[in-house]
């Protein structure tokens, strides 16, 4: 099982869900973040005044998944997340060991 944690911008969030959903991914956690990579923030003009902001809204969506899923859902979160601008965002890939459905005590890929 993978655990793949994408940071996206924000305006996508919904073309991005929308199209994990039709691939058929069911599970989806999504958290509103900021950060910064390159970018390093950006500079702003607010009542004639410039201010410095070092941190920039994202979104990370989690998504916990088989290990054939990984190439359909790493395939529609980069196509479907890219505007081809810098701070499109980046994805993840971690090798997950044990998972547990609390309620039922299901384990494994049953818990998905």
């Amino acid at each position: 099982m993978k655990l793949v944690s994408a940071i996206i911008k924000p305006f996508k969030l919904q073309e991005v869900r929308e199209a994990l959903v039709d691939s058929g991914i069911e599970g989806l956690t999504i958290t509103e973040v900021k950060g910064y990579g390159r970018q390093k923030g950006h500079t702003e003009m607010y009542r004639g005044a410039e201010y410095s902001v070092d941190t920039l809204p994202k979104m990370k969506l989690e998504i916990i998944i088989n290990d054939e899923a990984l190439d359909t859902v790493r395939d529609v979160i980069t196509k479907t997340a890219n505007t081809g601008k810098i701070g499109d965002g980046k994805l993840f890939v971690t090798n997950i060991e044990e998972i547990i459905r609390i309620r039922t005590g299901e384990t494994g890929s049953d818990a998905i």
